[in-house]
């Protein structure tokens, strides 16, 4: 039983959301039996020591061989068992993309695929670790439930709601240890439902940021209110299926604004802009994410500010736009 104390929620951002998965998965294997995790080489990263120590029975390390990984796990999942796979999100839409169109997109296994490390996490390890398309591919295949939690107490709240779907997921967890906290208090999720951040009356725009960013949005965000320009802000958690009522409800904004450590192709702006192109009347929209390049390998805090997706970065962008 996992309780979403300040305490809990406060260690889960230290341990960043990879952290966080180990954490999940430990309580989620001694819950349920038939809960199996299988890695590619990950058991330290992925935080799962302590159930390779406990409940070895339970873990599988494939070595580093993530397209086996996905056979392996469509095998399990195929005799009943609960399975989440875990690897680098860069290898886990692009090395296996193959295995999971026909796995979990075309035979509909309720595999739960788990991207570690997405955007710019490992950037220090150069364009092969930057997961800034894994997004595009994954919402382009069908049947699979795409997810991008902005904390680590989002990403609990959606591991355990994840645990209740019978079907494939993607799982897409950003950001770095000592992640920023979103949600300092309990909360409801419901997957495919964007959570409202904040609204201000009167308010001329919306930004809907996921993964993340949702706290540099938020922050963002009230710095353009004490500038007079006053934004709703959006945690659009759940990329597919996108919350399209949230969207139709803000037609009658001036602009909307989308925020992602992604390819400004593909990502959470192109699947608003789908929802929205039918309509006459629509408000003008600004993406904001990675252009169209691979940077080269640098810290973290170094990839955001050259992206311009730091708060101050965001900011002048959103006063550029309007």
């Amino acid at each position: 039983m996992v309780d979403f104390t300040k305490s809990n929620i406060s260690t889960w951002s230290i341990l960043g959301s990879s952290g966080t998965f180990g954490v999940a998965a430990y309580e989620l294997s001694k819950e349920d039996p038939d809960c199996a995790i299988v890695t590619s080489d990950l058991c330290f990263f992925s935080g799962l020591e302590r159930l390779k120590q406990d409940r070895p029975h339970q873990l599988l390390n494939v070595g580093i061989a993530e397209q086996n990984m996905i056979g392996v796990a469509a095998g399990m999942a195929k005799e009943g068992m609960h399975v989440w796979a875990t690897t680098y999100a860069s290898f886990a839409s692009t090395r296996v993309v193959d295995q999971v169109k026909l796995c979990m997109g075309y035979m509909k296994l309720p595999i739960h695929l788990v991207g570690l490390a997405a955007g710019f996490s490992v950037g220090i390890l150069g364009a092969t670790h930057m997961a800034i398309e894994d997004l595009a591919i994954m919402r382009a295949i069908p049947n699979i439930i795409v997810l991008s939690p902005a904390d680590c107490h989002e990403t609990m709240k959606m591991i355990l709601a994840a645990s209740k779907i019978e079907a494939p997921i993607y799982l897409r967890l950003s950001g770095t240890m000592r992640n920023p906290i979103v949600y300092k208090d309990q909360y409801d999720l419901t997957i495919g439902k964007a959570n409202v951040i904040s609204k201000r009356e009167n308010s001329k725009g919306c930004i809907f940021a996921t993964g993340s960013l949702v706290f540099n949005a938020k922050r963002a965000a009230e710095k353009l209110a004490e500038q007079g320009v006053l934004c709703d802000v959006y945690d659009f958690h759940t990329i597919k299926p996108i919350d399209q009522e949230i969207l139709l409800a803000n037609l009658d904004k001036d602009f909307f604004v989308t925020i992602e450590e992604h390819s400004v192709i593909g990502g959470l702006g192109s699947a608003i802009a789908e929802v929205i192109a039918p309509y006459f009347k629509k408000p003008k929209q600004l993406i904001i994410g990675v252009r169209d390049y691979y940077p080269h390998a640098a810290s973290y805090s170094f990839l955001l500010e050259k992206n311009n997706l730091t708060i101050d970065g965001i900011v002048g962008q959103i006063h550029k736009f309007i």
